[in-house]
């Protein structure tokens, strides 16, 4: 179990955008998954307003994840607000005070709760003053619409800044970190400094998903090696690397099968041995150097 604010989580979390994008798997088999992910001990569920396809469907993964978890008490729903997806294939970013309450109150009606257990910012808007949006998360915050606050692509600067103003209001930041992108390691020691939960978004980059697609541990990657070693799939050896980094760490790996979150969820009683740790940490060539 991990930490989230004073919310215990499973070590893995669910990533559930694939559920809801392009190639997304049929609305049986999404529900599916994240069933069998609350079957493997998975407590904390990702999502976003704009994990979508089309134009059109916002909150598309809000409401799947709502109707998977129909009648099941104990999980922390972590959503997001900020982005949104015109429907051709590109992001768009908002961080507008107004936008951000607008998207707070549609995802609260979208997932039936009271409260949003975790609400984040999903990136920071370079067109609106970044004090403005973490002001607006403050509020919510404060009327009770949102129990904990969380910030989602942010370097150390901005993660410092909303830390001041928010307090202890503010308990986990979710960035991108896996072994092919590893420049979010600052953000991460501060997060362990100031007792911030980390959330490594596409914690599995660099990892052949072909691994669990045929069975065998495939690729030539220091992390299918350990894994051809221990007898267990790459995905599950990358996952207990990044919880071994820090007790803050709760990956977050996306799934669109029952067996891959149930695999991804075994991470955590696999512990890996000094040597193990030292040959994983090693950057691989290729990888971004860390800032």
């Amino acid at each position: 179990m991990r930490v989230i604010g004073d919310v215990r989580v499973g070590a893995v979390g669910l990533g559930a955008m694939p559920l809801s994008v392009e190639r997304r798997p049929d609305r049986d088999r999404a529900v599916a998954t994240i069933r069998a992910a609350l079957d493997a001990g998975v407590t904390l569920i990702d999502t976003a307003d704009s994990y979508h396809w089309h134009a059109g469907e916002e909150g598309h993964n809000e409401r799947l994840v709502a109707r998977a978890l129909r009648g099941v008490d104990g999980v922390l729903v972590a959503t997001k607000g900020g982005r949104g997806r015109p429907g051709d294939g590109s992001w768009t970013v908002n961080g507008d005070p107004r936008h951000l309450r607008r998207a707070c109150e549609a995802s609260l009606r979208r997932l039936g709760a009271e409260a949003i257990g975790l609400y984040q910012l999903h990136k920071p808007d370079p067109a609106v003053p970044f004090a403005e949006s973490v002001g607006a998360l403050r509020e919510l915050h404060d009327e009770g619409k949102i129990r904990m606050i969380g910030l989602s692509n942010v370097d150390r600067d901005q993660i410092a800044l909303a830390r001041l103003d928010l307090g202890e209001r503010l308990v986990s930041v979710q960035n991108r970190f896996s072994p092919a992108v590893r420049d979010g390691e600052p953000e991460l020691r501060l997060c362990d400094e100031l007792g911030l939960a980390f959330l490594p978004w596409s914690p599995l980059g660099g990892i052949s998903r072909s691994a669990l697609e045929s069975g065998e541990p495939a690729g030539g990657t220091v992390f299918h090696e350990v894994a051809r070693e221990r007898g267990v799939s790459p995905q599950r050896v990358c996952l207990a690397w990044l919880l071994a980094l820090s007790a803050r760490v709760i990956p977050i790996p996306g799934a669109t099968r029952p067996a891959s979150i149930t695999d991804s969820a075994a991470a955590a009683g696999l512990r890996l041995t000094p040597g193990e740790l030292a040959r994983l940490n090693r950057r691989p060539e290729g990888a971004l150097p860390h800032a």
